[in-house]
């Protein structure tokens, strides 16, 4: 054996030799199998602990795809989606919308109704306001004459007429009159035939009053209520006859 033979005998075995080669005069140092070939690094640190982690979620992951509940669906299925029929209806045949707008125009109806009726009683306490020339005495209120003939103040006078629409002097007592159940004629003059005369001194507010021509209510003190002339309405009037007659009805 020669001194180099030894040598790689021990480099084979990887162990640490310090052999003396005297007969060739050469001395060798060897670290075995360390010198020879250095061994690869072992892996330490971030990328060593990265590559466990990745190998733990997969096979959870792997674990968890296996345990999943599986749906399978036939090849043939088909998928149905029920139909529910729309319906349009104009608001012409609309019932209900049509009665909802029927009672609407009914409640707008009314109230311009009754605001029409309002307005029109405004303007006849006006016309009564300012129509009247004279104070009505205090005898002539609750007079179931005068409360009746003071409706008409401000209706114009009309020759021939005897309707609210217009009135003369004989038209204007007889419509008056008639309200109360005493039939009168359409005449001045033949109104004077009716009833009883009372003298002056004991005249009482709704007692005809007549002179010739012209036939008015009296309506206590020295005032009346008449449809006078062509011109004027139905107003309470200072009595301007000189010596009326006054007749007492019913």
């Amino acid at each position: 054996m020669t001194p180099l033979t030894e040598l790689a005998q021990n480099a084979a075995v990887g162990r640490r030799t310090a052999v003396a080669a005297a007969g060739g005069a050469l001395l060798v140092s060897t670290f075995g199998g360390a010198m020879a070939a250095q061994a690869a690094p072992l892996e330490t640190g971030p990328a060593k602990m990265n590559s466990v982690d990745l190998n733990a979620l997969t096979s959870q992951a792997r674990e968890s795809l296996s345990n999943a509940p599986v749906v399978t669906v036939a090849p043939d299925a088909e998928l149905s989606v029920e139909k529910s029929a729309v319906s349009v209806v104009s608001a012409a045949d609309n019932e209900d919308y049509q009665a909802e707008l029927a009672a609407k125009e009914a409640e707008e109806a009314a109230e311009a109704a009754a605001a029409e009726a309002a307005e029109a009683a405004a303007a006849a306490a006006t016309t009564v306001s300012t129509a009247s020339s004279v104070d009505v005495p205090a005898s002539a209120i609750g007079n179931s004459v005068i409360s009746i003939a003071s409706r008409y103040i401000g209706v114009p006078y009309v020759s021939g007429g005897s309707s609210p629409s217009g009135f003369d002097c004989s038209g204007f007592t007889s419509y008056v009159y008639g309200q109360l159940g005493i039939s009168l004629p359409h005449s001045s003059s033949a109104q004077s035939g009716y009833g009883t005369q009372v003298p002056a001194s004991e005249a009482q507010p709704g007692d005809l009053m007549w002179t010739p021509g012209h036939v008015s209510i009296y309506a206590g003190g020295n005032t009346m209520i008449d449809a006078s002339k062509p011109g004027t309405v139905v107003d309470f009037r200072t009595i301007w006859q000189s010596n009326p007659t006054f007749i007492r009805l019913g």
